[in-house]
C-alpha cells in the first residue's frame, strides 16, 4: 500500500494576533504529493503553527500507518511543546512551571491525543532551502494573505479514498467557542476558486468566512496575557538580560525564523531589538526600551 514517508508544516499570521494561515505538505512512498492549507480570521503565529501540526496528524492517523512517518516542522514551540513540556504541562493539570494556565490549552490537548508511537517529530530550520518546509510557507502565507495557491493532489486512487477520509481540521483562532462556518473551494477551470462544497474532497481548501465575535472573558483574557509578555519584556530590557532567538520568539509569539529573519536591529512595540552576538548555535538579542 502507499504510504506517507513525510509530512511538513507550518504556520504564518500577519500581525500576531491577526489573520492567519497553516499549511501541509505529505511526500507518499510512490512519489506522490498531497498539500493542504487553511485559515482563520483572527489568531496567533503559534496557533497556527499547531493547527498544521493537528491537520497533519489527522491525515496520518486516516492513513493507517505500519511504519514511522516523519513530520516535519519549523516551530521550536511546537517540537518542544509537544516531546517536553507537555509532560510537565499534563502532571500540573495544564499549568506551567508558574502555575499559571497553559497557553493554547485547548490546541496542545488535541495535539496529545491525536499524537502516537508512529510519529517521528523532526524540527527544521526556517528559510533554510529546504523545498517543503518553503512549500508550506508559501502555502500558510497564501491563505493568511486571503490569495491561497492551488495545492497540489496525488493521481493515486487510493490517496485519494483516504483522503476523503480525512477527518477535518479545525480552524485554530483564538477561541474554540468561537461559532465559525468552516466552507470548502473546489478547484475550478483558470485557477479560480469558486464552488462551495458542504463535505472535503481531494482538491478542497479550507478558509473561514465568519467574522469572530471572541467572548468579552476571552478578549481580557488575551490583554492579561499580552501585558504579562510587555511586563516581561520591560523587566528583559531593564536589567540588560541577553535572550535568544526562540526565547524571543515566544516572548514575542512568532515563529524563531520570523525574529532571524528581521535582520540585527529593529522596533518591536516600545523596544529596540538588537542582535549581540552568537554563542555556540544560539544568536542571542538585547531589548532596549523606547518612549
Amino acid at each position: 500500500m502507499t504510504k506517507i514517508n513525510s509530512i511538513y508544516t507550518d504556520g504564518a499570521c500577519i500581525g500576531n494576533p491577526g489573520p492567519g494561515g497553516w499549511g501541509v505538505v505529505a511526500n507518499y512512498s510512490d512519489n506522490s504529493v498531497a498539500e493542504w492549507g487553511g485559515a482563520a480570521m483572527e489568531t496567533t503565529n503559534n496557533r497556527m503553527e499547531m493547527q498544521a501540526a493537528i491537520a497533519a496528524l489527522e491525515i496520518v492517523k486516516a492513513s493507517q500507518p505500519g511504519q514511522p512517518i516523519t513530520l516535519c516542522t519549523d516551530s521550536e514551540y511546537v517540537i518542544k511543546g509537544i516531546t517536553q513540556w507537555i509532560k510537565g504541562w499534563k502532571k500540573r493539570n495544564w499549568k506551567n512551571s508558574k502555575g499559571d494556565p497553559v497557553l493554547n490549552q485547548d490546541l496542545w490537548q488535541t495535539l496529545d491525543g491525536l499524537n502516537h508511537s508512529q510519529v517521528k517529530w523532526q524540527h527544521v530550520r526556517g528559510h533554510s532551502g529546504d523545498r517543503d518546509n518553503e512549500r508550506c510557507d508559501t502555502i500558510a502565507r497564501g491563505f493568511a494573505q486571503n490569495t491561497p495557491p492551488i495545492l497540489r493532489q496525488p493521481q493515486n486512487q487510493e490517496i485519494a479514498v483516504s483522503l476523503n477520509k480525512k477527518p477535518t481540521a479545525n480552524v485554530a483562532g483564538l477561541s474554540d467557542s468561537n461559532p465559525q462556518k468552516t466552507v470548502r473551494y473546489k478547484e475550478k477551470q483558470q485557477n479560480t476558486l469558486t464552488s462551495q462544497l458542504p463535505t472535503m474532497t481531494n482538491n478542497s481548501l479550507v478558509q473561514p468566512t465568519d467574522d469572530l465575535q471572541l467572548p468579552r472573558e476571552v478578549r481580557v483574557n488575551q490583554l492579561r496575557n499580552l501585558i504579562e509578555s510587555l511586563r516581561i519584556a520591560d523587566e528583559i530590557a531593564g536589567k540588560g538580560y541577553l535572550i535568544s532567538s526562540s526565547e524571543l520568539a515566544d516572548l514575542m509569539d512568532v515563529n524563531a525564523s520570523a525574529v532571524t529573519s528581521r535582520g540585527d536591529h529593529w522596533p518591536w512595540r516600545n523596544w529596540v531589538v538588537s542582535r549581540v552576538r552568537r554563542e555556540g548555535n544560539q544568536i542571542l538579542w538585547q531589548l532596549e526600551r523606547v518612549d
